[in-house]
């Protein structure tokens, strides 16, 4: 499926160790011929880490897509009915997020972006990206995935041993996972082999 001309919301939350992995995947859609519209929750603006600092993060961002960056809910609104999104992306996704968005609090941009886009009928495709999906927050996992409209781009766990309960998205299956969901089927296999030695 060409994904030219489609507008894909990409919503990006506070895993930072992840954003040097999506980067490249937002400029992929971006280079296929989508319009990206980017949405960013508070933490990705405001917080600096070992992995990089918030401005740069943003201008980054800035230099991959045209679009301006939904960064409030006030911003996140139109994207209902005025300015429907054919598909939403979050990648990465937090265990906080994933765990507000299984239990429908909107609180931010992004899920504010992935609660529109359902209401539209139209498909929100996850990046896990969490420490805990393996312990309290798979209750959450599981339940967005017996949602309808929700895909998960592939995961599995990316150290077993020092973190046995974490899991993390592939992030280089975006593209495949947003043309599947476009077409109301989940890529296959979701569940991967990520881990490294």
């Amino acid at each position: 499926m060409s994904l030219k001309g489609k507008h894909i919301g990409f919503g990006l939350t506070g895993s930072h160790c992840t954003y040097e992995e999506v980067m490249p995947e937002i400029e992929k859609l971006v280079n296929l011929g989508a319009k990206v519209t980017p949405f960013v929750t508070h933490t990705v603006q405001s917080t600096n880490t070992k992995f990089g600092k918030s401005d740069d993060w943003i201008e980054r961002i800035k230099s991959i897509t045209e679009e301006p960056i939904v960064n409030s809910i006030v911003t996140a609104e139109p994207f209902g009915p005025k300015t429907p999104l054919d598909c939403m992306v979050i990648a990465p996704l937090t265990g906080g997020s994933t765990s507000k968005f299984a239990n429908a609090l909107t609180d931010s941009p992004v899920l504010m972006g992935a609660k529109a886009t359902l209401r539209n009928g139209n498909p929100v495709v996850l990046g896990i990206s969490t420490n805990d999906a393996l312990g309290l927050n798979g209750v959450n996992i599981m339940r967005l995935m017996a949602t309808k409209n929700i895909y998960f781009i592939p995961f599995g766990q990316d150290h077993p041993f020092k973190k046995p309960t974490s899991l993390v998205a592939d992030m280089t299956k975006i593209q495949d996972t947003v043309e599947a969901a476009l077409n109301g089927k989940q890529y296959q296999p979701v569940l991967i082999e990520r881990y490294n030695q």
